[in-house]
């Protein structure tokens, strides 16, 4: 059975650095998979390759069994992957509503004619924008702030709207980069059964996550990066019992 992500020794340097080195993985349909390590592993630099925002140096990106490897950006969401950004990307000045919006429009046809002509299909298309746009932000519990500004949204909410965005583009596989990063417990309690909805609804989620308790009660699968190299993959148990990855979080014992 051909895995819905494969990457296939992929590796990518800038300039004399190494950043990721001869790393394969694959994700399953249906997992919640984790990607974690210390900081400066790389882990942040994969999501790049995957989603099209950097193109390996070396090696092969396949999605559903197709090599997509250094395809746009736009065209990899068109394919259906999406993300959120460890840093927080959001219109800040627009309102949750347009915020999700504005990411269901990759599914969208109508040009610049279309949308000043006003044609019966280009009214169409937005109506099914506005509603995608309700279903996602429904999902993420913020249907109610539709109408306020992004920026207005305390910190864990525009996490939650980022989400949403992401949703709106119809993905087969979601990408998340440290959803639950600066979360307080009660909002990383809710993120997390957030992301079990989300894989109800059949979508795979690939997450890079520095809070271990939030990954090892969430993941069916981990793998794990140390300087650009993957140390370990397995499950939560398996991963977190691995003396590699115990020695890569918290160092090697001097004798």
């Amino acid at each position: 059975m051909t895995s819905l992500l494969e990457l296939e020794n992929i590796t990518i340097q800038f300039g004399g650095l190494m950043a990721v080195d001869h790393v394969s993985l694959k994700v399953e349909k249906g997992w919640i998979s984790a990607l974690i390590g210390p900081n400066g592993a790389g882990k942040s630099t994969i999501f790049n390759m995957i989603s099209g925002l950097y193109k390996p140096t070396s090696g092969k990106v396949f999605f559903n069994g197709r090599d997509i490897t250094g395809y746009k950006a736009y065209k990899v969401t068109s394919l259906g992957i999406a993300r959120t950004f460890q840093n927080i990307r959001l219109f800040k000045n627009l309102s949750v509503l347009d915020n999700v919006r504005i990411g269901r429009h990759c599914r969208g046809s109508s040009g610049l004619i279309g949308a000043l002509a006003r044609f019966p299909c280009t009214k169409a298309e937005e109506k099914e924008i506005e509603e995608k746009a309700h279903e996602a932000l429904e999902v993420v519990d913020l249907l109610d702030k539709k109408n306020e500004l992004a920026k207005n949204l305390p910190y864990g909410e525009q996490r939650r709207l980022e989400i949403a965005r992401a949703l709106a583009a119809d993905p087969v596989l979601l990408l998340l980069d440290e959803p639950a990063a600066g979360m307080n417990i009660q909002e990383k309690q809710t993120l997390m059964h957030m992301i079990q909805n989300i894989r109800a609804m059949g979508i795979t989620i690939m997450l890079v996550e520095h809070d271990m308790s939030f990954v090892m009660n969430i993941s069916d699968h981990v793998d794990v990066l140390n300087y650009g190299q993957k140390i370990a993959a397995g499950t939560p148990s398996e991963v977190q019992n691995n003396p590699d990855v115990i020695e890569a979080y918290l160092g090697k014992e001097i004798d």
